[in-house]
């Protein structure tokens, strides 16, 4: 028997090594996938839209909050990994009952860091995962150096509308947001919390306001409201994907950050 932790400090009984992986998690199947695990990948959420052929190579459970327990157990998994902010305890109480779950908890780069490492270990492929946080090193090093000279600007960063709610303190995407010297007007609070958006700026008064592709669906009419109350901000739709995935995706994200930084600088 061998004995595991998740990054809860959980702790997992493996009896063998797990040939067949459920992912209720997006960015964590897409991390499998580049740590060349698909061939184990049984189950996947009907959010899990990387890599794009799994949406017809692999067997839906769900969603992120609500699975399917009949379809999870018909699949047989070996483990099942999840992430405490995206699932429920109950979710994870309940698929406990069917196989050994595996729990991620990433508010940081260094966070996504151990995650890699621990599922490398976990799934027996440590030298594709210490080989993948060697190359997000030297692309997190080399963003660093290009971000060294550019000047800090204020940022709101906002999830949802109606209620109109932000991202916060101890959130990997604050983590983001502070590498990109963005200035967090709400990083005050704590996690997403919902705000008055007439008060946007006696909050902090942003310069740049973020409207990312997801979880929310953000329209023009919901940036020209925003405008309405910060009315010197400049309003930047984005890729929420790159903000708030972690794992491998990482790699792809700080060439986008790059081009957003320009995008940024060419407006001011």
């Amino acid at each position: 028997m061998n004995i595991f932790k998740d990054q809860l400090g959980r702790r997992l009984e493996l009896s063998k090594k797990p040939t067949r992986i459920i992912s209720v998690v997006p960015s964590i199947t897409e991390l499998l996938y580049d740590l060349g695990l698909e061939e184990n990948i049984v189950g996947i959420t009907s959010y899990c839209v990387h890599p794009y052929h799994f949406l017809s190579t692999k067997k839906s459970i769900g969603g992120t909050k609500k699975v399917n327990l009949t379809r999870v157990k018909e699949l047989a998994p070996d483990i099942i990994i999840c992430n405490k902010e995206e699932n429920t305890p109950a979710m994870v109480d309940a698929l406990s009952e069917i196989a050994p779950v595996y729990v991620s908890d990433v508010n940081t780069i260094a966070d996504s860091l151990e995650l890699i490492l621990q599922l490398g270990t976990l799934l027996s492929c440590r030298t594709e995962s210490r080989n993948l946080i060697s190359k997000i090193n030297f692309k997190l090093e080399d963003f660093k150096c290009y971000m060294k000279d550019m000047p800090t600007r204020k940022v709101a960063y906002f999830i949802w509308a109606t209620p109109w709610m932000v991202a916060a303190n101890n959130t990997f995407i604050n983590e983001i947001l502070t590498l990109n010297k963005f200035e967090n007007i709400y990083q005050n609070l704590e996690r997403y919390p919902t705000i008055p958006l007439e008060k946007i700026r006696f909050d902090g008064d942003p310069r740049i306001v973020l409207l990312p592709s997801e979880p929310f669906k953000f329209t023009d009419d919901h940036a020209f409201e925003i405008a309405s109350y910060a009315n010197r901000s400049m309003t930047v739709f984005a890729d929420g994907q790159y903000f708030s995935w972690y794992g491998s995706r990482l790699l792809k994200a700080f060439d986008y950050f790059k081009q957003l930084q320009e995008k940024i600088d060419s407006s001011f």
